[in-house]
C-alpha cells in the first residue's frame, strides 16, 4: 500500500459514521472505526474481510514513513508514538505497537479546531483554573477520557487572556494553538527534544510563565514538574488514574518510601487542581462528560500531607465543597440524570459509590415525578372500611 493509497482509506473511513475518535488496523480483522467508544468495522470499498500481517505491517511503515528513531522505538520497546497528517484538516496521533509477532496500528483523530471552555460546555470553574499563576494543575483520566482535550481548552483560555510565554512538551502535538495575548512555542517529543524530564529541563531555562507537559509518564518527569512548579511555573499535564485520590497515590508510588513525607509536603503545596474524567454512554447516542474537581483548600494540603483517614478522604472534602466549584464524579453523575442525558442504570455502572448512588437517583426521581407506585399486593380491608362508617 502506497502512501496516496493510505490517505484516501483514512478520509473514507472518517465519513463511515459520526462521531469517530480511533481508527483500528489489527491482523485478521476488517479496518474499524471507534465512535462514540463503540468499535465497528469500516465496511467502505475495498472491501477487506480480514486485514493479513503484511498489510498491518505496508500500513505502519508508512506511517512511520522510514523515520530510525520511531524504528528504533519499535524495534527496542514494541511500540511508537508518532504524528499523521493527510492534509491539513485530517490530523492523527499514532501508535504502532506489536503483537503476536505482527504490527497493529491504532490511530486517534486529532481536532484542529481548538476547542473552548465554552465549547465544551465546561463549569465556570475552569475560568479559575487558568488564573492560576504558580502550581501543579493535573488532568486525569483513562486513555480517551478527553484529558487532552480538556487543558487544550484551558491553554486557550490562557492564551485569550493572558500576555505570557507557553512551552508544550507533547508526544506528539495534538492542537496547533496561534499565538493570540500569550506566545506559544510546541516541541514534540522526537523532532524538538529526546524524552520529557530533558525537555522540561530545558524548559525551565526557556523563560515560560506556563509549561505543558504531556503525560507525567515517570519519577524523573514528576520531580522536575513539581521543581518547576516551586520556583514559580503553572506546570500543566496528565496522568492516567480514575480520581485525586489516586492521582496521589501514583505519584507516591513513582518514589522511595523514605521520601514520601517531604514529597508529600512539596505536593500539598504545589498541587492547585485535579481534574478527573469519565466519558459515559449518553442517551440517544454520543458520550456524556463526568468530571470530579478538587481544588486546593486546608483540608486537601491536610488530607495530601498527612494521607486520607475516616473523615478525612478526598471523596468527602470534594462533596462538601460544591460552593467553590467542586464536585465528585457523583454529582456531576447525578446531574446528567437529572438532565435526562444517562439513564439510572449508566449513572450506577459508573458511580464511585453505589451506595450513595441509589439514594441519590432515589431523590433526582422524586424531583423529576419519576417514581413508580408499587401497588403490587395491595388490597382493601373491607372489615376495616366498614367500621369506620
Amino acid at each position: 500500500m502506497k502512501r496516496a493509497e493510505l490517505d484516501a482509506l483514512l478520509t473514507a473511513m472518517m465519513d463511515v459514521a459520526p462521531g469517530i475518535s480511533d481508527v483500528n488496523f489489527t491482523s485478521n480483522r476488517p479496518p474499524q472505526v471507534e465512535a462514540f467508544g463503540v468499535l465497528k468495522t469500516a465496511d467502505i470499498p475495498p472491501h477487506v474481510a480480514k486485514l493479513t500481517p503484511f498489510q498491518t505491517e505496508r500500513i505502519a511503515l508508512n506511517i512511520i514513513g522510514g523515520e530510525r528513531r520511531l524504528l528504533r522505538e519499535l524495534a527496542v520497546r514494541g511500540s511508537c508514538d508518532c504524528a499523521y497528517m493527510v492534509n491539513e484538516k485530517l490530523r492523527f496521533r499514532v501508535n504502532v505497537f506489536r503483537q503476536r509477532n505482527q504490527l497493529a496500528v491504532v490511530m486517534r483523530k486529532a481536532q484542529t479546531e481548538i476547542p473552548t471552555i465554552q465549547s465544551l460546555g465546561l463549569p465556570p470553574t475552569f475560568k479559575e483554573v487558568a488564573k492560576e499563576k504558580t502550581g501543579l494543575i493535573l488532568v486525569t483520566g483513562s486513555t480517551g477520557s478527553g484529558k487532552t482535550t480538556t487543558l487544550a481548552a484551558v491553554l486557550d483560555e490562557i492564551n485569550r487572556s493572558q500576555p505570557v510565554h507557553v512551552v508544550t512538551l507533547e508526544d506528539p502535538i495534538e492542537y496547533l494553538h496561534p499565538h493570540k495575548r500569550a506566545t506559544f512555542n510546541q516541541r514534540e517529543l522526537g523532532p524538538d527534544f529526546d524524552d520529557f524530564p530533558s525537555g522540561l529541563r530545558a524548559a525551565m531555562r526557556q523563560a515560560p510563565k506556563v509549561i505543558f507537559v504531556g503525560e507525567m509518564r515517570d519519577r524523573a518527569t514528576v520531580e522536575i514538574a513539581i521543581t518547576a512548579a516551586e520556583t514559580g511555573h503553572l506546570v500543566l499535564s496528565t496522568i492516567h488514574t480514575i480520581n485525586a485520590g489516586q492521582s496521589i497515590n501514583r505519584i507516591l508510588g513513582m518514589f522511595e518510601r523514605e521520601e514520601e513525607a517531604q514529597l508529600r509536603i512539596r505536593l500539598a503545596d504545589t498541587l492547585r487542581w485535579i481534574i478527573s474524567q469519565r466519558l459515559l454512554p449518553r442517551i440517544g447516542g454520543g458520550r456524556q462528560l463526568a468530571q470530579e474537581i478538587m481544588g486546593s483548600n486546608l483540608r486537601t494540603r491536610e488530607a495530601i500531607q498527612l494521607g486520607e483517614d475516616e473523615g478525612r478522604t478526598f471523596y468527602d472534602i470534594i462533596e462538601q465543597s460544591q460552593t467553590f466549584g467542586w464536585g465528585t464524579f457523583d454529582q456531576a453523575i447525578v446531574a446528567a440524570f437529572e438532565a435526562r442525558r444517562i439513564t439510572d442504570e449508566t449513572a450506577l455502572l459508573y458511580s464511585t459509590n453505589k451506595g450513595k448512588m441509589s439514594r441519590y437517583i432515589d431523590d433526582a426521581k422524586k424531583r423529576m415525578n419519576l417514581v413508580d407506585v408499587d401497588t403490587t399486593g395491595l388490597k382493601l380491608d373491607l372489615n376495616s372500611f366498614a367500621a369506620t362508617r
